[in-house]
């Protein structure tokens, strides 16, 4: 199910139902032929339901579905997005699933922070990152060679830097300098893995960041706020792991 994602957008459907969470769930599958509801919650304002759809969209809807919202619940007290906070929940991952044997892996320091990027060689935003992460020190960086269909070309310039004697300079070289590698493209390398794993985690567009405590940074950030990130994303990996 997909619905525009226009802030406090509602949309009538037609029947009611008698309320419960059931009830939710069985209403908006019946009226979206296809769609999947993965949970139906009580949310901060009575009589108002959190629904997650089968691919985490989040939604809301009264008791007898037949009105849904889309967009952001903000709490005003504290000027945080409640919608915002339960999507990066849901969007977790777990670091230690990561295949980080099919990532470029850059060691920064004493490397003590962790980051895996999954990247595209043509992507500008993607050489944008990492001119900021070139200012970021004591950090690992596993980056996720990940060409997407409009950079014809990524394919190779990914393969090139994948079958390259030593990765990390060709890789930097070229997202740096704009120095494609030379050599052979034809060893074995894990393009198609990482297309078939970012498909798995819903990643339609790069660069995007998983830091260690599982959350996700969709985009480009400056190397300030990213030194910060990190240094949350520790704290929080550190005190999961005491728990």
């Amino acid at each position: 199910m997909r619905v525009p994602s226009i802030l406090f957008a509602s949309l009538f459907l037609a029947t009611a139902c008698s309320a419960g969470d059931a009830d939710i769930q069985k209403t908006l599958e019946a009226r979206f032929p296809g769609a999947k509801v993965k949970t139906v919650a009580a949310s901060p304002i009575a009589g108002v339901f959190e629904v997650v759809m089968d691919d985490n969209q989040i939604l809301y809807a009264d008791a007898k579905a037949d009105f849904i919202v889309v967009g952001e619940m903000l709490d005003t007290k504290t000027r945080k997005s409640l919608t915002r906070e339960k999507q990066d929940e849901l969007n977790k991952v777990s670091f230690s699933d990561l295949p980080l044997d099919n990532a470029v892996k850059v060691v920064k320091g004493d490397g003590s922070r962790k980051l895996a990027v999954f990247t595209d060689v043509d992507c500008p935003y993607c050489k944008k990152l990492e001119q900021e992460l070139a200012k970021v020190d004591n950090v690992t960086i596993y980056s996720f060679l990940y060409p997407l269909p409009m950079h014809t070309d990524a394919p190779r310039k990914s393969k090139l830097v994948w079958c390259s004697a030593d990765r990390a300079k060709a890789f930097a070289d070229l997202m740096l300098k704009g120095k494609v590698p030379e050599g052979k493209a034809d060893c074995v390398n894990p393009i198609e893995a990482n297309l078939a794993f970012g498909e798995k985690l819903g990643i339609q567009g790069t660069p995007a960041m998983i830091l260690a405590d599982g959350k996700r940074i969709p985009g480009y950030l400056p190397a300030a706020e990213l030194d910060k990130r990190l240094n949350q994303a520790a704290a929080n990996a550190t005190g999961s792991a005491a728990k």
